[in-house]
């Protein structure tokens, strides 16, 4: 196994733990129109939702980035 081969392998580790997190917001996110009513709660949920939302997908990005380089780099 090579660094690039290492590179690879977490970037794609990174890049599934940013789906795992995104599928956790549609989730959170759908949980939550369903049951809550009140605008405040809401809100508060939804910022929360939405914090991880953008901490994911800059996760899975980054972690796709880094398979891109490592493939590139690798060959």
């Amino acid at each position: 196994m090579t660094i690039w081969d290492g590179l690879i392998w977490g970037g794609t580790a990174l890049t599934v733990i940013g789906l795992v997190a995104l599928a956790w917001c549609i989730v959170t996110a759908a949980r939550a129109k369903a049951r809550i009513a009140d605008d405040d709660q809401m809100r508060a949920t939804m910022r929360k939702v939405v914090a991880v939302n953008m901490a994911a997908l800059a996760a899975s990005v980054l972690g796709l980035m880094l398979v891109v380089l490592g493939i590139m780099l690798g060959k």
